[in-house]
């Protein structure tokens, strides 16, 4: 039976933070100052039950735009797969220490929404018998992983700077990036994306990651890490040991990767060394196999050699530790859903991500604790980790969101002129026969837009073909958009064909094609039509090597609207191509060749 000690008092949970609040500041951590916090947060964790030390240790996503008045449709979601009601409510039963928001959760509706979910969230957790509050994460990556969109900036995803080559703007966009988090109550975000993306078939990373070069990765990710962390949110470098190299995506399978320990020490390592240098403050799991690290297959998320042996005794790492959503199939394919989370904290692992059913995981860690398969030392040792984060944030002193706060930070002037900016240098010109751009509306009026309309990231942008026409109008021209999809029909080809007659030009949106693609046939059948084609892949840069007769092709990296209205104005001569390739584009029938090297990238006779 575990007995509790009386709760603390708001001056002991106060008082914590008083070292931590110029560390916070300056992001430098003074030995005295953490050897004396740790004592008072100790003090608190010894009077937690442990019901709420298992608790601290699970970030769980939750339905709904109110922590306390959600819709019925999200009340009775949250009934079926969590067993609660609210957000409040999942707070107060399973004293979680994180929630994740998402857009499908319906978490994310607008800047003052989501601040004012935060609050509730925030107030549930402080009325607790041990009141600490709760960490909020995201996957706001940018580019085509963001849960947050409009009115808050978005900004070029990660292959986007990584063709933009620059520290000072990945920091510059993480700083803006990870303001706005902070202003609407975010204050982990799981970015950036450490994996180094050798591999073109990757279906799960691909523009997800800076480029694949280790170093250039490692640079750009300690950029990334201090801009997020100087505007006060924790930054998250993931997948751990290394993501870059699969073919399998790890949402619904469980990749093995081949590298042996040399080539992982070259390739995969670099970034996440680069991460802990600049301090980063937690690092998430991937669910994928690594043989030459771990010989007995468990998925890195359950391995000890992996989590402890390698990352935490040989990198040095002594932040968090999250686990990758526990809800893939990656990490569930080997284990019961009761045992991963037990295994997870066994591999070394702080906090446990969104699992499929949060009563099962809660219960087995509860359990393993009680029958001495875990000890409440080494939950102890992950719920210090946590709370050293939360004071380090300033979570202690301040907890809650304020509408002027998110007012002043939230889509300012200065933060979209920025991300313009940034974008506009990161556009990547492959191909131009005969210097056939820039665009003039003096000599090319009359455009006709076609290609892929993927839903937007954030549910805010695009679609990517009226936006793409939107921006062309905008600089004179005509321009008219036709969506074909990324499964372009023989019907829907020509329709595109007969509204290419008498334009002056076609651009085409492409998006991750295939070898089978009827994208292809798309391009190819307006080609045939001797109307001028451009095209403009707006996911991998891969593309240009599955096309052919177009006479000139750029790569955006995303189908954000900041991405695609910054190609357009490379497009149209208003700002010259700057982006150099990040990733290799090989020959897309000799995979041993090379048709643009890392680096390729075209500019403009001045």
């Amino acid at each position: 039976m575990h007995h509790r000690a009386p709760a603390p008092s708001r001056r002991t949970l106060l008082t914590v933070t008083a070292a931590a609040a110029a560390a916070a500041v300056t992001g430098v951590t003074a030995p005295v100052a953490h050897a004396n916090d740790d004592r008072k947060l100790q003090r608190i964790i010894d009077r937690m039950s442990l019901e709420e030390k298992v608790g601290q240790l699970f970030v769980m996503r939750v339905y709904g735009h109110s922590a306390t008045a959600p819709d019925q449709a999200d009340i009775d979601a949250n009934l079926a797969e969590i067993g609660v009601r609210t957000a409040a409510e999942l707070v107060e039963r399973y004293h979680v220490g994180g929630v994740i928001y998402f857009s499908w959760a319906h978490n994310t509706r607008d800047p003052q929404q989501i601040a004012a979910l935060s609050n509730g969230i925030q107030r549930a957790a402080l009325a607790q018998p041990t009141p600490v509050p709760v960490l909020i994460s995201t996957d706001q990556e940018h580019g085509i992983v963001c849960r947050v969109g409009k009115p808050a900036t978005l900004l070029p995803g990660a292959m986007a700077l990584g063709a933009g080559g620059s520290h000072a703007d990945a920091r510059k966009a993480a700083q803006i990036a990870g303001e706005e988090l902070a202003a609407v109550g975010i204050r982990q975000n799981y970015a950036p994306v450490a994996d180094v993306n050798v591999n073109p078939a990757n279906p799960v990373i691909g523009v997800r990651s800076f480029g694949s070069d280790p170093q250039a990765v490692a640079g750009l990710v300690a950029a990334q890490v201090k801009g997020y962390q100087r505007a006060g949110v924790a930054a998250t470098s993931k997948h751990f040991p290394g993501h870059g190299d699969t073919a399998v995506d790890s949402h619904y399978g469980l990749p093995t990767i081949t590298h042996t320990r040399e080539q992982w020490a070259e390739l995969d390592a670099p970034p996440f060394r680069s991460a802990i240098a600049a301090g980063i403050d937690s690092i998430m799991t991937a669910h994928i196999v690594v043989p030459a690290l771990d010989p007995s297959e468990d998925p890195a998320t359950l391995s000890r050699p992996i989590l402890t042996g390698i990352l935490r005794e040989q990198l040095g790492y002594d932040g968090v530790v999250v686990t990758d959503s526990l809800g893939m199939e990656g990490v569930r394919t080997k284990y019961g859903d009761e045992r991963v989370p037990v295994l997870a904290l066994k591999a070394g692992v702080d906090q446990l991500l969104n699992p499929p059913r949060l009563d099962v995981a809660w219960n087995a860690v509860l359990k393993a604790v009680q029958d001495g398969e875990l000890t409440e030392a080494r939950l102890d040792e992950s719920i210090l980790r946590i709370l050293r984060l939360k004071v380090k944030l300033g979570l202690f002193r301040q907890a809650y969101a304020t509408r002027a706060g998110v007012d002043r930070v939230v889509g300012t002037e200065a933060h979209l002129a920025h991300a313009d900016r940034i974008a506009e240098a990161t556009t990547t010109l492959l191909l131009n026969e005969d210097g056939f751009l820039p665009l003039s509306p003096a000599s090319h009026r009359s455009v006709l837009v076609v290609g892929a309309d993927p839903a937007s990231p954030s549910g805010t942008t695009g679609p990517p073909t009226t936006t793409l026409a939107n921006a062309l109008t905008e600089l004179g021209f005509t321009a008219t958009a036709l969506s074909t999809g990324i499964t372009p029909t023989a019907a829907k080809i020509e329709e595109a064909v007969a509204a290419a007659a008498g334009k002056d030009v076609v651009l085409v949106g492409t998006y991750n094609v295939s070898a089978t693609s009827p994208q292809r046939t798309l391009v190819a059948r307006l080609v045939a039509t001797g109307v001028p084609v451009v095209t403009v892949a707006i996911r991998n840069p891969y593309d240009v090597a599955r096309l052919g007769g177009q006479r000139a092709a750029l790569a955006a990296y995303s189908w954000t609207d900041v991405e695609l209205r910054a190609a357009v104005r490379v497009l149209a001569g208003r700002a010259r191509p700057r982006g150099r390739l990040p990733v290799p584009v090989q020959n897309a029938d000799d995979p041993t060749k090379v048709l643009y090297p890392v680096g390729h990238g075209l500019s403009y006779a001045r």
